[in-house]
């Protein structure tokens, strides 16, 4: 009895043991993105990082996996979804199967600068968006710049019809097909990891990037063409798990959501210095001539390319598109 008594002692006080060892091990965090560090994106993960490992040491760890190393454009979503990375930055053109209003940050010469986005996505109407898509298990926590897109080509693009026939690399977007078609131009749907590739082969002719994904990416190497269109926008949505994040412990979670919001703003504050930098970097490589349209060559494209404002109207909203462009008129 006495052998039986202290064998079941000794196993209750090993898991005991065990468990409060268990319970000592930090919550992990992997943030998984497709971008290279030097990007808006890249030093934002990389500075979530640091400041979480400072602030929680102990608490919490994070692990950064950047470049599609452990998940690519196609698979983050679904690995968010099942748990297998809890923070993914996704561009905002990946949530159309998610929440249609968000939909209205790819519709073409809808913001005339990276003011009036900021400008939207503070107010009421654009921070609604963050929490749209909850009853899917996605939390928005906050929006991350990367810039206005421009446009690249082996040709020069001056006027809208200078990019008909072209094959243009897209994320998978029906606004963004439509943008193109609208141009009399060929969409292809393409992860970010080939686009270089693609470039450099001629399976797609053409792009549309900030500088600093052109540059980071080395697109400018495979394009002899940029057109400073300032079109559209790449901005992305930093997203958790919804269970993950709402099964954290509220001190955790409250200290988690400061740094997410003091991270934003220094990512957001960033974007415009790196893409000017990626601008002069392209300009100084000498392989890609910038072409800067004048006010009425913009308005050209914006013409061609606004009815797809009112093909997507029903879909996304149009009070949301209103509320976007009134960001505008500041």
């Amino acid at each position: 009895m006495f052998k039986l008594t202290a064998t079941a002692l000794a196993c209750a006080l090993s898991l005991g043991i065990a468990g409060l060892a268990q319970a000592a091990d930090p919550i992990l965090i992997k943030f998984s993105h497709v971008v290279a560090d030097n990007t808006p994106k890249g030093q934002g993960a990389n500075l979530f990082k640091k400041l979480v490992e400072e602030r929680l040491a102990g608490k919490v760890q994070v692990q950064v996996y950047p470049n599609s190393s452990l998940f690519g454009d196609g698979k983050e979503m679904e690995a968010l979804l099942l748990g297998d990375v809890q923070l993914i930055a996704p561009s905002l053109a990946k949530f159309e199967h998610y929440s249609k209003g968000v939909q209205v940050f790819d519709l073409p010469f809808l913001f005339d600068d990276i003011a009036a986005v900021d400008r939207f996505q503070q107010s009421e109407a654009g921070q609604s968006l963050l929490s749209s898509m909850e009853d899917k298990n996605i939390t928005g926590l906050g929006y991350w710049h990367n810039g206005m897109k421009q446009l690249s080509a082996n040709k020069e693009l001056r006027e809208p019809k200078d990019a008909r026939g072209l094959k243009f690399r897209v994320q998978a977007s029906a606004v963004l097909d439509e943008q193109f078609k609208a141009l009399r131009a060929n969409p292809r749907k393409m992860s970010f990891a080939e686009v270089y590739q693609g470039l450099q082969t001629g399976v797609v002719n053409g792009a549309e990037n900030p500088y600093s994904n052109i540059y980071s990416q080395k697109m400018h190497e495979v394009q002899k063409h940029i057109t400073e269109s300032d079109h559209g926008l790449l901005d992305y949505m930093l997203i958790t798990n919804t269970k993950f994040w709402k099964g954290l412990p509220d001190d955790v979670r409250g200290e988690l959501e400061k740094i997410v919001d003091e991270v934003t703003v220094e990512v957001n504050k960033q974007a415009d210095e790196l893409n000017q930098k990626a601008k002069a970097d392209i300009l100084a490589a000498g392989t890609t001539e910038i072409l800067v349209l004048t006010p009425e060559e913009r308005a050209k494209w914006r013409e061609a390319m606004k009815p797809v404002w009112q093909k997507f109207e029903s879909e996304i909203g149009a009070d949301l598109i209103k509320a976007a462009e009134a960001s505008n008129a500041q």
